[in-house]
């Protein structure tokens, strides 16, 4: 089947469903990818299972700091209200029965195998790095990298964690696998002044402005990305030294991905030890979602996730495969996006 073809079948399968003409030009085949990428079904399915999201809010030190991180608190408290998401928050019981270190992990054992909807864990606080293992700072005991790994050992979950703190850097090393989307706001556990990231993901979460490919809503890279644009303004407006570089990490290799590697969502530079860039698996992660996200049962959300993995593996490779081999490469997977969207009918 020519590529053009193709195409044409897709965007004629996916036309009823959004009611919006599309124009096919041996020119415009390409983008058409991205637009088909971009799609989703409008059905009125529902799937029971939803996403958990783990707050943890930190020993604050000060007043001041406390209060910030309330409000970020609060945001999350926002977030998960309007994904209909599970809350949980572990540090705010002014009388806790037990550390929060050990409701922690009590909380993580019970929900760590609970559905296929991702399990979110997010760290709001102070961290600390010794040279050899980074803590995060509860009331009570503070608990490590080392740790918190441990806990998430036996997630069956798809799993994202928002490590906001200072010297956050080694959370990500130890905590790097499949299925998981890492964010720590420092590079290392030596930027160990207070970090101002999680007020810009919180915030950007919550921005429409965030959604840099318009479909919608807005997933762990986007708001990574206008996090870390938020937090290189904030150092630049004052003329202060950044003390803060955040990254993500999705592919399991422990190293991350600076933001700067970004233009859109798409990766414009390449890690040069065989591995791939981070971001595909962390632009699949969103809370907030759109109508035709939301009407993807897990199931089908997760095998749709996996067809748009191997379709930016195939773009990857496009300067080493010839043209025909190219698009063949790419017609089965979408043919099976195409199949899929043609499965779901609008809504009146």
């Amino acid at each position: 089947m020519e590529f053009a073809t193709l195409v044409r079948i897709v965007l004629i399968t996916v036309q009823p469903i959004y009611r919006q003409p599309f124009v096919t030009t041996p020119q415009t085949s390409e983008p058409m990818i991205n637009t088909l990428l971009l799609l989703g079904a409008m059905t009125l399915a529902n799937d029971a299972a939803r996403p958990t999201i783990v707050v943890v809010l930190g020993a604050s030190g000060t007043p001041e700091y406390g209060e910030q991180f309330k409000t970020w608190t609060g945001r999350w408290t926002e977030i998960a209200a309007k994904s209909k998401a599970e809350l949980v928050i572990v540090g705010q019981d002014s009388s806790p029965s037990i550390s929060d270190r050990d409701q922690l992990q009590q909380t993580l054992a019970k929900h760590v195998s609970l559905g296929g909807e991702p399990l979110w864990l997010i760290l709001i606080g102070h961290g600390t790095f010794d040279g050899q293992e980074a803590r995060f700072n509860t009331r009570g005991p503070d608990f490590t990298a080392l740790q918190l790994g441990k806990w998430l050992q036996a997630s069956q979950r798809p799993l994202v964690v928002i490590n906001c703190t200072s010297a956050s850097g080694p959370f990500l090393a130890r905590l790097s696998g499949a299925n998981r989307v890492i964010v720590t706001a420092t590079r290392s556990g030596f930027e160990q002044n207070f970090a101002r990231f999680g007020d810009y993901f919180s915030r950007a979460l919550l921005d429409p402005k965030s959604d840099l490919d318009k479909n919608g809503q807005i997933s762990v890279l986007e708001a990574y990305l206008a996090a870390a644009a938020g937090v290189r303004e904030f150092y630049a407006e004052d003329a202060r030294l950044e003390t803060e570089h955040p990254l993500l990490d999705d592919n399991g290799d422990s190293r991350g991905t600076p933001p700067d590697w970004y233009q859109g969502v798409r990766a414009v530079k390449q890690p040069k030890a065989g591995t791939t860039a981070d971001g595909t698996v962390a632009n699949q992660r969103h809370l907030i979602r759109s109508l035709a996200e939301a009407s993807l049962s897990t199931e089908e959300r997760t095998q749709r996730n996996q067809w748009l993995a191997a379709i930016e593996a195939i773009r990857l490779k496009k300067s080493q495969l010839q043209e025909d081999a190219y698009y063949a490469e790419l017609e089965q997977y979408l043919l099976k996006l195409a199949q899929l969207y043609a499965s779901k009918s609008a809504p009146e």
